[in-house]
């Protein structure tokens, strides 16, 4: 009896240990959430839609995006990743949706929306960031990387490529 008391004892330890890792994880990389705003009137020529998440490396990308824009004929539309359950994509030129890779899967706004509007690829730039940076989900042609601040002129000069077509640029 006492040795399974010691078993227990130990079981209930790790999972303890496991636990409390967890909650630390999640509280030390977990995305904010990102502050939904506009640029420029809905009437502009084209429409873009940034669904982005909140970190230091993904404001940098959103603010140079929106930068590079906001002189020009375009509405932008900035929300968070947890909004596109109510987007939808025909109201917009192009999408650009940058998120990271949580609990080794994208959120589950970002997959959803991925899901139910896939005849609106083709208007969509998606970068995913993760730890290892070579993340992203199947069957969506994504840019990946680690959130590594140096890297952002890279991501965003690649992002500007992609969405100028889009926005006829």
């Amino acid at each position: 009896m006492k040795k399974f008391r010691k078993i227990i004892f130990v079981l209930l330890s790790i999972a303890a240990v496991f636990l409390v890792f967890m909650f630390w994880y999640q509280n030390e990389y977990a995305m904010d959430q990102a502050q939904e705003y506009e640029v420029n009137t809905p009437g502009e020529n084209s429409r873009l839609l940034v669904a982005t998440q909140g970190s230091e490396f993904k404001n940098t990308i959103t603010t140079a995006i929106v930068d590079y824009y906001k002189t020009e004929a375009v509405y932008i539309k900035v929300i968070d990743v947890s909004a596109l359950v109510g987007v939808n994509p025909t109201n917009y030129d192009a999408l650009l949706v940058v998120h990271t890779w949580e609990n080794w899967k994208p959120p589950s706004s970002v997959k959803s929306f991925m899901d139910r509007t896939t005849d609106y690829r083709d208007k969509m730039v998606v970068l995913t960031t993760s730890g290892e940076g070579s993340y992203k989900m199947e069957g969506i042609d994504a840019f990946t990387g680690e959130s590594i601040l140096e890297e952002t002129p890279n991501h965003v000069g690649e992002i500007i490529k992609k969405l100028n077509p889009l926005l006829k640029l």
